[in-house]
């Protein structure tokens, strides 16, 4: 597996499946780790770090995470999405995704988009609090707001349809 924080690329393989053990470009790590909801109280070789799981997409394997405070944007790649980009196909899934959906139940605090509104990837286009965090759902590819399903308020469940784009 990889992981891309930035321009900076980590290769890390696991021992097992317990993934406290193994190595991080080569260099061999294991780490005691205490596990509470969304937050990970690790040890590694006497250093204590604090890792939170902010947001996660799962379809563009996209997480942000906060350790030690420090937010990171942090993607993972496998063997099958290095095969995919060498064969020319890893834009596939982008190019057919149309719709954005609830990636979690939640409350839609914020919609910042309107029909017709055309938007790049990257930008903003709803608030959606979910355990009292709140995550900015954001364009995954350039486009034009078609539809806006929710509003301001409206409870979702996961997967639910959000906004539909043309």
């Amino acid at each position: 597996m990889r992981a891309i924080i930035g321009e900076r690329q980590i290769d890390i393989h696991f021992e097992d499946d317990k993934t406290t053990r193994g190595t991080i470009n080569e260099k061999s790590f294991d780490l005691d780790m205490i596990e509470e909801g969304r937050h990970l109280h690790l040890l590694d070789q006497g250093k204590s770090y604090t890792a939170e799981l902010i947001s996660l997409d799962r379809d563009s394997k996209k997480a942000v995470i906060k350790v030690n405070g420090n937010p990171y944007e942090v993607v993972l790649k496998d063997r099958f999405d290095d095969l995919l980009e060498e064969l020319g196909m890893d834009h596939l899934t982008e190019a057919a995704t149309e719709d954005l959906k609830a990636p979690m139940p939640g409350l839609v605090i914020s919609v910042s988009v309107d029909t017709g509104t055309e938007v790049k990837k990257g930008d903003p286009l709803l608030i959606l609090e979910a355990m009292k965090m709140e995550n900015v759902l954001k364009a995954h590819f350039d486009g034009t707001v078609k539809e806006i399903c929710v509003s301001a308020g409206a409870a979702v469940e996961k997967n639910e349809l959000l906004i539909k784009f043309e």
